[in-house]
């Protein structure tokens, strides 16, 4: 069973699918379940032997607090409500391993009965996952006291998988974690992506501009639209995919402005197979969240990445740190300016940017291959101890 909260945006989401399909691909008679809040889970295919339960919805707000969509109930409601829920289906689906998405007591301390529950069972082995960045170290130590999240860590988690590299970032660093939780962390890599190999992308060659989720890159897609419009010779052409959040009347408003290119830019709302998209594209201009970047390694695709900053430099971090790597290049606020020429000036740089696996580090998409093996090294044991007293 694999929980995420997904408060926000598509990421957690995501992140779990890619999970559940390796480890269902990977061992034959297993089957996955996951927990979302995602209001659009519905709208991905899943794979055989994968499910999902769609749990009441909350949306995190671009200062960093939430609000309940559940009609009639207010947020301290809701959270028990999704809390009953994941507890009840943890009963009935009897998991033999709970892996858990970045937020070690769930959203809003929601997960906590399930935890201890599967603990006192013994059975369960319970996982928590962690993607590279988180924020900076100490917003996030602070973040982490507030919420009790580490002492929950130390005391009901057999294992920590980081999935990305030490090399690259490091997303404990200042949390004072104890030797014994130390030795239960595994840096699997980055969750390597792959396409339908049979289908086939848009009439070549462009460059796909994504913005993920959509909720917060308003701002990108305007800057790629105006460079468009201000440089009539830009090229190649853009496929520009919205996201599932981003509506209402900026969504109008860039549609005009799309159709007024005349072609050079083409738009869609939402595309559950991205990846066929990344695969023909000769650039990509993205936001810096974790399965976007996963993408654009995993295609091997020149990027120019225009992180987000608020409410937390998670995707700054990312991106800076990527850079630095030679991965990617990144289109900084400070550095660079958010202009329409800053943004020509790196579409039309693109080309002469190094590939990322010019760059690349060994080991450093190896992330799903190592999370099944942990899972079947798992499936062999006999019995799954605790770790917590």
């Amino acid at each position: 069973m694999l929980y995420s909260h997904d408060t926000f945006g598509l990421g957690h989401l995501r992140r779990s699918r890619a999970l559940a399909q390796a480890i269902t691909g990977a061992i034959g008679d297993a089957s996955a379940l996951i927990l979302t809040g995602s209001p659009v889970a519905g709208r991905f295919d899943f794979p055989r032997r994968v499910d999902h339960v769609r749990l009441p919805g909350v949306t995190k707000l671009q200062d960093g607090s939430y609000v309940s969509q559940t009609l009639g109930m207010d947020l301290e409601e809701t959270t028990e409500l999704r809390a009953g829920l994941i507890r009840s289906t943890a009963e009935q689906y009897e998991p033999d391993m709970l892996i858990v998405d970045k937020e070690p007591t769930g959203f809003r301390g929601e997960l906590m009965p399930t935890l201890r529950m599967l603990r006192d069972e013994g059975r369960a082995r319970l996982v928590l996952g962690l993607r590279d960045v988180l924020d900076e170290p100490e917003v996030l130590a602070t973040e982490w006291e507030r919420k009790n999240a580490l002492p929950v860590m130390e005391r009901f988690y057999d294992e920590i998988w980081i999935y990305g590299l030490r090399s690259v970032y490091d997303p404990t660093a200042g949390l004072v974690l104890s030797e014994a939780t130390r030795r239960r962390m595994h840096w699997t890599g980055y969750l390597r992506r792959s396409g339908n190999p049979d289908a086939e992308p848009p009439e070549q060659p462009y460059i796909l501009v994504t913005p993920g989720g959509g909720g917060d890159g308003s701002v990108m897609v305007d800057l790629v639209l105006s460079a468009y419009e201000q440089d009539p010779a830009l090229e190649p052409r853009a496929i520009l995919v919205y996201g599932p959040f981003l509506s209402g009347d900026v969504r109008a408003e860039f549609e005009a402005r799309v159709e007024a290119l005349g072609g050079r830019v083409t738009a869609t709302g939402f595309d559950s197979q991205i990846e066929t998209l990344y695969a023909g594209a000769a650039g990509v201009v993205c936001m810096g969240g974790y399965n976007t970047f996963c993408e654009v390694l995993s295609f091997d695709k020149r990027a120019v990445i225009v992180p987000r900053t608020v409410p937390r430099l998670e995707q700054w971090i990312r991106a800076s740190r990527a850079e630095e790597l030679g991965l990617v290049r990144m289109l900084d606020e400070t550095r660079d300016g958010m202009s329409a020429q800053s943004m020509i000036r790196a579409i039309r740089a693109l080309p002469s940017q190094s590939l990322p696996s010019e760059a690349i580090t060994d080991g450093l998409l190896d992330g799903l291959d190592y999370v099944t093996g942990r899972v079947k090294q798992a499936a062999m044991d006999a019995a799954l101890p605790g770790v917590g007293a």
